[in-house]
């Protein structure tokens, strides 16, 4: 959870084009992993507090009970989850938004290929994707379509990155490869 977390918030700033983002997003990922993994290192001694406190006596230390697996690791799961669910919650609104950026991405560099990259009805798919949803064509077998629609996003990510560097997306050798590549595909 700790390295989802600050990995996600890496890739916000990856896809970013506004620099304080870039600049701010690591350094927020890191600050809550840190948190997190000090929040999961200090709960033996908060519990300890806590009991101590409201004058409850400490657990007689001695040998971890008799439990079956299978209900040790749903207990376990369980508080785990309750216990970090802030950081989970976190890392959730950090995938969402990771991926509406992405489709985003994808939508606005593809418009421009309709018609040679990208079909008509392809489009409408791309326009049409949503979350947790893999795109895949049809009539074509499964393999080939994967491969396709993966270089689509290739070329969409890279036409991207072009325009972010401020470069031109036409003259780029990389986003002519990517063309050639799903023309191949199609052939």
């Amino acid at each position: 959870m700790f390295t989802g977390i600050f990995g996600a918030f890496l890739g916000i700033a990856r896809q970013s084009t506004r620099r304080w983002v870039r600049f701010v997003a690591p350094l927020l990922g890191l600050a809550l992993a840190i948190l997190a993994h000090t929040f999961n290192n200090g709960l033996g001694l908060i519990v300890t507090i806590l009991l101590r406190e409201s004058g409850e006596e400490l657990p007689e230390l001695g040998p971890p009970p008799q439990t079956p697996f299978l209900e040790a690791w749903a207990v376990a799961s369980v508080q785990n989850l309750l216990l970090f669910l802030p950081f989970v919650l976190i890392v959730l609104v950090a995938l969402r938004a990771s991926g509406k950026r992405e489709r985003r991405v994808i939508e606005e560099q593809l418009a421009s290929e309709v018609g040679g990259a990208v079909t008509l009805e392809e489009f409408a798919e791309i326009r049409r994707d949503g979350i947790f949803r893999t795109r895949r064509l049809k009539r074509i077998d499964r393999r080939r379509s994967a491969a396709l629609v993966n270089a689509q996003h290739e070329l969409a990510f890279r036409k991207q990155a072009v325009v972010v560097e401020g470069g031109d997306p036409e003259g780029d050798e990389l986003v002519a490869s990517w063309r050639r590549e799903i023309a191949g595909l199609r052939a």
